[in-house]
């Protein structure tokens, strides 16, 4: 995956399950789920790193919304596939 820490890995599967989100959105649902606050600055270069790696593109409207490009859905696919060949939830752990 071209993404180089988890918070840009988690951004692009945010991204991917709403459609054209706004920073708040994303910060929001992260802080949801790690239990933490966000900075906005960091939140900010981790959207700018995978809009210049073009995984991500800024939408412009009234608030700036990100949606998922063509090569940022690849990249999840192939995280998930590779995901896939080390777990499998329906496998029992022995």
């Amino acid at each position: 995956m071209n993404v180089s820490t988890t918070v840009q890995r988690d951004l692009l599967y945010v991204i991917a399950g709403h459609e054209d989100p706004t920073e708040r959105t994303l910060k929001r649902t992260l802080e949801s789920y790690y239990r933490t606050e966000i900075r906005p600055d960091r939140l900010a270069s981790s959207l700018d790193a995978l809009c210049q790696r073009g995984l991500v593109e800024r939408v412009d409207r009234a608030e700036t919304n990100y949606s998922l490009t063509k090569r940022g859905r690849h990249e999840i696919e192939a995280r998930r596939e590779w995901e896939s060949g080390y777990f499998d939830p329906k496998r029992e752990n022995k």
